[in-house]
C-alpha cells in the first residue's frame, strides 16, 4: 500500500510517503518531483503525479528518507478548504439502535443519504487530543467513517462512473456532542464542536484498496465498540458521490465521510459518554489506525 502523508519536522509541514518500517519519504527532498507542497496540491496534480509519486515510494531515494521517530503526522488534508461533508444513518443496525435510545434520530430508513457537514476547523491529526468540552455536552460520542477523498472535479456524477472521481481513502471520526445535536434539530451544530473530527492516519490511493468491501472497527480504552463492514452501508460511497454531486460541484480535496455502524456510546445501556482520559482507536482494514485521547480542558 502507497501510505500518503502529510507530516511535520524541526523544518515544517510537508507530505511525504510513511513506509512500513517506520521511515518517512519526505516527497519535498526529491528533486523535480511534481506537485509535491502539500496533499492539495498532490491531488490537484492528477495521475501522473500519484504515479510518480508510487514509483518512488517503491524506490525510495536514500537521501530523502527521514527516519523513523523523527517526524509526526498531521491530518492527511490538515485544513479542508470547504466543510467535511458527512453521511448520516448510513448502517441498517445504527439506525435501529437509535430507535433503542433517547429519540435523538428517527428510526425509518433513510430514502435518500442524509447530508449534513462539519466545519473545516475541526479537523485534527492523529494522536492529536479531543476536548471533552465539558459544560458544553454531556453526551460526547464517536463514530469511525470511512472517508473519501475527492480526486477529480465534477457535478451530476453518474453511480457508475464515481469512483472515477476518488482520489484516495482515509479514516474519520465524527465526533459528536449528541444533546447539541438533539437540541438544535440540524446536526452541524453538535457535529461542529472544536477538534471534532479527527483525520488519518494517512491517504491510501483509491486504486489500491476496495474500500466498499473492508471491516471497520473502533476501540476505547481497548474495548471494542463498533465491528462492522463498509458493505453493509444502506447507501455505498458511488451513491453517495453521485447523489451529493447533483447539482452541486465536488472539488479535488472534498472530504466525504459515509456514515457510523452500530456500536456508538449513547446507544449502549446504559449510555457509555466520552470522558478526560479515553483513549479512542478507529481502523479500517487497509487503511490503518487512527488513535486521539480525550483531554480535559
Amino acid at each position: 500500500m502507497t501510505r500518503l502523508a502529510s507530516f511535520t519536522d524541526a523544518k515544517g509541514p510537508r507530505i511525504g510517503v510513511a513506509l512500513e518500517d517506520g521511515r518517512m519519504l519526505d516527497l519535498s527532498a526529491v528533486p523535480g518531483a511534481p506537485g509535491m507542497t502539500d496533499m492539495l496540491a498532490l491531488i490537484e496534480a492528477g495521475p501522473a503525479a500519484l504515479a510518480t509519486v508510487r514509483a518512488l515510494a517503491e524506490s525510495p531515494p536514500a537521501g530523502a528518507l527521514l527516519a523513523a521517530g523523527s517526524w509526526r503526522l498531521l491530518a492527511p488534508i490538515p485544513r479542508p478548504r470547504r466543510n467535511v461533508f458527512c453521511v448520516g444513518r448510513n448502517y441498517m443496525d445504527h439506525v435501529a439502535e437509535g430507535d433503542r435510545t433517547r429519540g435523538i434520530t428517527s428510526s425509518e430508513l433513510p430514502k435518500y443519504p442524509q447530508f449534513f457537514t462539519k466545519a473545516p476547523d475541526c479537523v485534527i491529526a492523529p494522536e492529536d487530543w479531543i476536548p471533552a468540552h465539558k459544560g458544553v455536552t454531556e453526551w460526547l460520542d464517536y463514530e469511525v467513517e470511512l472517508a473519501a477523498i475527492i480526486g477529480t472535479e465534477g457535478r451530476d456524477i453518474p453511480k457508475e462512473r464515481a469512483l472515477d472521481h476518488v482520489f484516495g481513502w482515509t479514516i474519520g471520526n465524527d465526533v459528536t456532542g449528541r444533546d447539541l445535536q438533539r437540541r438544535y434539530g440540524q446536526w452541524f451544530k453538535g457535529k461542529s464542536l472544536d477538534r471534532s473530527c479527527p483525520l488519518g492516519p494517512w491517504i491510501i490511493p483509491a486504486a489500491e484498496l476496495d474500500a466498499l468491501n473492508t471491516g471497520i472497527r473502533l476501540w476505547v480504552n481497548g474495548e471494542k465498540r463498533q465491528d462492522s463492514h463498509t458493505s453493509k452501508m444502506i447507501f455505498d460511497v458511488k451513491e453517495i458521490i453521485h447523489q451529493l454531486s447533483i447539482g452541486f460541484t465536488l472539488r479535488p480535496g472534498d472530504v466525504i465521510i459515509t456514515g457510523t455502524p452500530e456500536g456508538v456510546g449513547y446507544a449502549m445501556q446504559p449510555p457509555r459518554t466520552l470522558q478526560p482520559g479515553d483513549v479512542i482507536e478507529c481502523e479500517i482494514d487497509g487503511i490503518g489506525r487512527l488513535r486521539n485521547t480525550v483531554k480535559g480542558e
